[in-house]
């Protein structure tokens, strides 16, 4: 963990039609920051797209959607990032956050970005994944 005082804070409203993870994946770009995490996240999506546990296609889930839930990691190599979202009724949904989830009203995240650590994406032969490590910036 890097310390308290080099995190900084980026609140973000994004827009009706903006992929909630292409966003996200511009802002840290943007940002200059080696490392981010999830903070909060608050807003609706009008459709989802999830990577749902041990499977490797993408499902899609029909909205109008309420984000539960966004936490996860950003790195310069990309993000990963795990998605809960309700519809409707209540029912709930979640996974891997995938291109393709597109803003309905509005999303309210906030990031903390940090460049005292390096996150990194590296293949790990164990699980076939290219897996976070936190390297010295």
């Amino acid at each position: 963990m890097w310390p308290a005082a080099e995190t900084r804070h980026l609140a973000l409203r994004l827009a009706p039609g903006e992929d909630l993870r292409t966003a996200l994946e511009h802002r840290m770009a943007e940002s200059g920051a080696t490392a981010g995490v999830v903070l909060a996240a608050v807003g609706s999506l009008t459709r989802a797209s999830l990577r749902f546990a041990g499977r490797d296609d993408a499902a899609e889930v029909a909205g109008p959607l309420e984000i539960l839930s966004l936490s996860g990691t950003l790195s310069p190599d990309g993000p990963h990032l795990h998605l809960s979202v309700a519809d409707g009724t209540g029912a709930m949904r979640g996974g891997h956050l995938l291109p393709g989830c597109e803003i309905r009203t509005t999303a309210e995240i906030v990031l903390g970005l940090t460049s005292a650590v390096r996150f990194a994406r590296r293949l790990d032969p164990a699980t076939g994944y290219p897996e976070l490590q936190v390297l010295a910036p």
